[in-house]
């Protein structure tokens, strides 16, 4: 149902020499994104296929990308994956080539290079790829700015929305035995971190609203919107979930509804930019917004109108506030 297309014979890249030394150093076993070796929780809802398979899409990206062919060959193994999952695997290239990059002595424009050309239509997804590779590097993790400073001054946040995602996703039993984990980043990156854990927590989850509502509880109050807000996200992207588990969740967010609603508009902007639209984001937004896929898209379009530029609140924030805002009016909160 969600197989990877095999490339055809005549259309496979013949590895260059140092190709499988990376990939025995950098690569990732897919047991690694699967419900069983991750401890993730399923009811037999159907959820884990679908969220075990954008964990391998994932990794297949990632891989991909440490094959090192250059933009336009990794571009076109990318698109032979299924047109709804494709922005996952250029996720997982991100890591890969940001990794790359990191870890070479000369060669050090590969992510760029593929954010401004290829990757350029999934450059939202791309952004959150590299949050995946700081995750890994220490020398990244310890300085979020210097590990940014290359990346587009809006989106840029995104990557410490990934370097959430993955550090939740690895560990989340570690989080939640131990939630003050959460404050160790300080000002607006833990909440740009917090709507990675948001997100991640759809995974963990196995997709459940009853879950996802009881593990944010556990998290520090400061972050519930975040949170809320990335789990918005992650279920109108990724799925797994039917329309009444849709509407369990938008009852279980609460106050956070808007949080809840902006998370799923982002989604609807990223696969609008990317030209891959799936039935479960138009559904998603329906409930959550109140608007159509399209529609949610378009709005995140217009709150960028006349955006300040960052000052002592980034300019990401209020373009996520200026839509929660309106989702509140819509939604009768304020």
């Amino acid at each position: 149902m969600f197989a990877i297309k095999p490339y055809p014979a005549q259309e496979l890249i013949v590895p260059r020499r140092w190709t499988g030394i990376r990939k025995r150093m950098l690569g990732i076993s897919v047991e690694e994104v699967t419900f069983k070796r991750r401890g993730f929780a399923d009811d037999g809802r159907g959820a884990m296929a679908r969220l075990e398979h954008v964990g391998r899409v994932f990794l297949h990206g990632y891989h991909a990308a440490l094959d090192d062919d250059g933009p336009e060959v990794l571009a076109f193994n990318l698109d032979r994956i299924e047109h709804g999952f494709s922005g996952f695997a250029y996720e997982g290239a991100a890591m890969g080539l940001t990794l790359l990059d990191q870890l070479s002595l000369r060669k050090r424009n590969r992510l760029l290079t593929f954010l401004h050309g290829a990757g350029s239509k999934h450059t939202y997804m791309v952004h959150v790829g590299v949050g995946w590779a700081i995750a890994r590097l220490p020398w990244l993790r310890r300085n979020f700015n210097r590990a940014m400073d290359h990346l587009d001054p809006l989106l840029r946040w995104l990557a410490v929305d990934g370097s959430g995602f993955s550090d939740f996703y690895f560990r989340s039993q570690s989080f939640l035995r131990n939630p003050r984990r959460l404050n160790r980043l300080q000002g607006y990156f833990a909440h740009a971190y917090a709507q990675g854990v948001g997100r991640s927590i759809w995974f963990v989850t196995g997709a459940n609203a009853d879950r996802v509502a009881s593990t944010i509880s556990l998290l520090p109050d400061q972050l519930h919107a975040d949170l809320w807000s990335g789990a918005g996200l992650a279920c109108a992207m990724a799925g797994g979930s039917d329309s009444r588990s849709v509407e369990r969740l938008k009852t279980a967010a609460g106050v956070f509804t808007p949080a809840l609603a902006q998370g799923a508009a982002f989604a609807a902007k990223a696969r609008q930019r990317a030209d891959n639209p799936m039935a479960h984001t138009e559904v998603v937004c329906q409930i959550f917004c109140g608007l159509s896929a399209v529609e949610a898209a378009q709005l995140t379009d217009a709150m960028l109108k006349n955006l300040p530029a960052d000052g002592e609140i980034p300019a990401y924030e209020i373009w996520r506030q200026r839509i929660q805002s309106h989702f509140s009016r819509e939604l009768g909160q304020l």
